[in-house]
């Protein structure tokens, strides 16, 4: 079991920037894919972002292209996300989450609690 724990979730005006981290319990991190998705209230949870096991491979949703960078350290068993340029839009709670499947389009099996990022016009 794949305990996920987010952070840098907060408000922040349109513009601004946030970096939200995912840090993992489990010590085989480097086997796992990570991803971030998000929710917006009613809204379907969306991906955001996600990236293959060693980092070789990113996927973005088209609305965060060019704003969005996911990365990861193995090292720490911690995944980011840096958002820059952030819209009204982006508003929703974000959830890390890994899944054993090395396709990034392919299910995702564990989740965090998420953290709430509002941007503020």
């Amino acid at each position: 079991q794949v305990q996920l724990v987010e952070s840098g979730g907060g408000l922040v005006q349109a513009g601004g920037s946030l970096r939200l981290s995912c840090a993992a319990s489990e010590v085989t991190f480097r086997m796992y894919k990570m991803a971030w998705f998000r929710q917006a209230p009613g809204k379907e949870r969306e991906i955001v972002a996600g990236i293959s096991r060693a980092g070789g491979s990113t996927l973005y949703a088209d609305s965060v292209k060019g704003r969005f960078t996911i990365s990861r350290d193995n090292a720490k068993n911690t995944v980011y996300l840096q958002m820059n340029s952030l819209k009204p839009e982006d508003t929703a709670v974000y959830y890390c989450a890994a899944g054993i499947r090395s396709s990034l389009d392919s299910q995702w099996d564990y989740w965090g609690q998420g953290t709430q990022v509002t941007v503020s016009s």
